[in-house]
């Protein structure tokens, strides 16, 4: 496995396995650096490391998955639906309940909004298999290597 085409690249097509690999890897680097925050107490070190590798963490995570949606045949551009729109849903779900009044159901809808599209990220993201053959993006990533077959003389 090439881990820097796995993390760094944006061209290409990934599978679901390599997709939970490296959700694993940044599961690990976060419980290590919620483990090093601890000890340290947070201290300037700690926040300028964390700082550093949330960056890449960032960068890495864009990267993983505008090659799953490549997989599924869809454009990188989703992951602004997947991955910011959530956030910016469920903060103004939250500003609207509690600076507007009588505006819970509106709040409510926003958040509920917000959650809708994460699973639908995690379920096109995580869950469905890439399309079969090749598209737009490259060939099929867990498609058997074909051989032709050899001639033996007779």
């Amino acid at each position: 496995m090439n881990w820097g085409q796995l993390f760094f690249k944006f061209d290409g097509r990934m599978n679901r396995a390599p997709f939970w690999i490296a959700a694993l890897v940044f599961a690990v680097i976060n419980a290590v650096l919620l483990l090093f925050g601890y000890m340290t107490e947070q201290s300037s070190v700690f926040q300028a490391l964390n700082g550093m590798v949330s960056i890449v963490i960032l960068i890495s995570g864009i990267a993983v998955g505008v090659k799953r949606l490549h997989d599924r045949n869809k454009s990188g551009w989703y992951l602004l639906l997947f991955y910011f729109a959530p956030g910016v849903l469920a903060a103004a779900g939250a500003l609207v309940g509690e600076f507007v009044e009588d505006s819970e159901i509106t709040a409510i809808v926003l958040k509920l909004l917000a959650v809708a599209l994460m699973v639908w990220a995690f379920v096109e993201l995580a869950c469905l298999r890439g399309t079969i053959g090749v598209n737009r993006y490259g060939p099929d990533s867990v498609a058997p290597v074909t051989i032709p077959p050899v001639r033996l003389p007779t």
